[in-house]
């Protein structure tokens, strides 16, 4: 492929023969059609999936089937030889803050190139106490607590993976009926939380509430340098409702998370796609709406970051191949002869 530069910036990136990590997760043998997906893929185009610890991703991601706990200490430098995952969420922040130390620790099994896309704790995205059940049980005092954000999240996230820190996504759960009936006022109150924190990280917000989405919300975004991160979730519009709702916000950089498919609760989907080695419910539509929307942020020198669940259609490595496919595709397209 050539001519490409300004979709690819500095150049395909280099794919070295996959190594044994220390613990001996050896990556899977990737066949020679991958391997050059992965070359063609551009620099600015950042895959990954929501966590890397399935057993059941034996021959596509790992060599063999190992223990969760087995993968999720050592199962990242193998995850990262995947010639297509270059890209790689962490979700456990969303339950507990984590130290810089154990950041440090994953951005030592990657190479440079790779990103990490990290979700904020709960504790400063949830208007709520939770109790049994996950029922309302009181207001949160941390709820948008910018200070709280920034000492227990952003600073540790970014001094121990450094430059491989991606976009930090901010996702909101439901925030109840007081707030989403008012979303003037909750835009305002989220652009201070975001105008608050450290400088430099790329901040980005997912919703729970449609109601949210609109006019305010793109403005207190675009005015606090944040992106809105589109979510694939069954609360949610489509891609295309979430991009005409948020229209004044683009173009930019893309940050998408691929969740859910449409439909599920996440444990029937879960107990549908479990072990997660195949894609059982394809979602064409989906994929070519994030194609798109990676198309236009590359084409605009932007980056783009997307992060496919296996509850998306079965399997997330699998997904991302299929998105990758259909973005080099496009980037071919595009490209002048």
């Amino acid at each position: 492929m050539t001519g490409q530069l300004d979709l690819f910036g500095e150049g395909a990136p280099s794919l070295t023969a996959p190594v044994a990590s220390p613990a001996q997760v050896l990556p899977a043998l990737f066949d020679e059609a991958t391997v050059a997906l992965g070359r063609a893929l551009p620099t600015r185009l950042h895959l990954g999936t929501s966590s890397w610890t399935f057993p059941g991703w034996a021959g596509i991601v790992y060599r063999e089937s190992l223990p969760e706990p087995v993968l999720s200490r050592e199962g990242l430098r193998a995850y990262s030889a995947h010639p297509v995952l270059n890209s790689a969420g962490i979700d456990r922040t969303f339950y507990a803050p984590v130290p810089a130390s154990e950041f440090a620790r994953y951005a030592a099994q990657v190479p440079e190139s790779f990103r990490f896309v990290v979700k904020a704790p709960a504790l400063v995205t949830d208007a709520f106490i939770r109790g049994a059940g996950g029922k309302p049980a009181g207001e949160s005092p941390r709820f948008l607590d910018a200070a709280f954000a920034a000492a227990h999240f952003v600073e540790p996230c970014v001094d121990g993976l450094g430059a491989k820190a991606g976009p930090l996504v901010f996702q909101f759960s439901p925030l109840g009926r007081s707030i989403v009936r008012d979303p003037d006022r909750f835009a305002a109150r989220l652009h201070g939380f975001l105008d608050a924190l450290p400088a430099g990280p790329l901040y980005a917000v997912e919703l729970r509430d449609a109601g949210l989405l609109g006019a305010p919300l793109a403005a207190a975004l675009g005015a606090a340098r944040a992106r809105y991160c589109f979510g694939v979730h069954s609360r949610m519009p489509d891609i295309a409702g979430q991009a005409a709702a948020l229209a004044g916000l683009f173009p930019g950089p893309l940050v998408a998370r691929w969740n859910l498919h449409a439909g599920y609760a996440y444990q029937a989907a879960k107990t549908r796609y479990a072990p997660f080695n195949r894609l059982v419910d394809e979602d064409p539509r989906t994929r070519s709406a994030l194609a798109e929307c990676c198309l236009e942020a590359l084409s605009g020198g932007h980056p783009a970051f997307v992060i496919a669940n296996n509850k998306a259609e079965g399997s997330a490595p699998l997904t991302l191949v299929k998105l990758a496919h259909e973005v080099v595709d496009g980037v071919s397209a595009r490209t002048p002869r």
